[in-house]
C-alpha cells in the first residue's frame, strides 16, 4: 500500500538551558511545520476500498493532539527553573507546558512527535507504523528522523512517559 502524509502548522515557543547561544536560551519562539510519513505493511493492491483507511482516520486523533495541545505550547527542559515559577503563580498554565527529558531541540519535538503518534495509531489498532517525521523549524532548518535515524525502543523514554502514551499529554506534571 501508498505511504501515507500529511503536515500540520504550529506555533510553539521555547528555550534550550545547555547551548551557549544567548538567542537560545532566551525564550523565543517559532512558527513550525511537522510532516509525518506512515507506512503500510501491506503492498497496494487494485480491489475493494483501494486504500488501508481513509486520511481522516490516520491523522484525526494527531491532528486534535497538535491543533490542541502543541500549538501555542512553551517547551521547556525538565529542569529549567521556569516550571517552578509557572508551579508557584501560574499553575493554570502547566497544561500548556511541553516538557522535555533535556532540552527541547528540535530534534527532541520530533522525536516525541514520532512516539506520540506511533501511539495514537497503536490504540486506534489502525494498520500503519511511522516512517517518517520531519520538523521543519525555520525556513533553512528542519530536522528529520527516519527508521534508519531513529529507534523508539531505544531512545531512553520510559513507556510511561508522555510521548507514548496514546492521550493529550504534554507532560508529566
Amino acid at each position: 500500500m501508498a505511504s501515507l502524509e500529511f503536515s500540520r502548522r504550529y506555533a510553539m515557543a521555547h528555550r534550550l538551558l545547555s547551548v551557549a547561544s544567548p538567542k537560545c536560551v532566551t525564550p523565543h519562539g517559532h512558527n513550525e511545520t511537522v510532516t509525518v510519513r506512515l507506512a503500510s505493511a501491506v503492498r497496494f493492491r487494485f480491489g475493494g476500498a483501494n486504500m488501508e483507511a481513509p486520511f481522516e482516520a490516520a491523522k484525526g486523533r494527531w491532528k486534535e493532539w497538535i491543533d490542541a495541545h502543541v500549538d501555542h505550547a512553551f517547551q521547556l527542559n525538565a529542569a529549567d527553573p521556569l516550571i517552578g515559577f509557572f508551579r508557584d503563580n501560574e499553575p493554570a498554565r502547566l497544561p500548556h507546558l511541553m516538557v522535555f527529558d533535556g532540552d527541547p531541540t528540535t530534534e527532541a519535538l520530533a522525536a516525541a512527535f514520532w512516539l506520540k503518534l506511533d501511539a495514537f495509531l497503536a490504540a486506534d489498532g489502525l494498520p500503519f507504523t511511522v516512517e517518517q517525521v520531519r520538523v521543519q523549524e525555520t525556513p533553512t532548518n528542519a530536522v528529520v528522523l527516519t527508521r534508519e535515524t531513529f529507534d523508539p525502543a531505544g531512545c531512553g523514554l520510559p513507556d510511561s512517559a508522555w510521548p507514548r502514551r496514546p492521550d493529550w499529554s504534554i507532560n508529566d506534571l
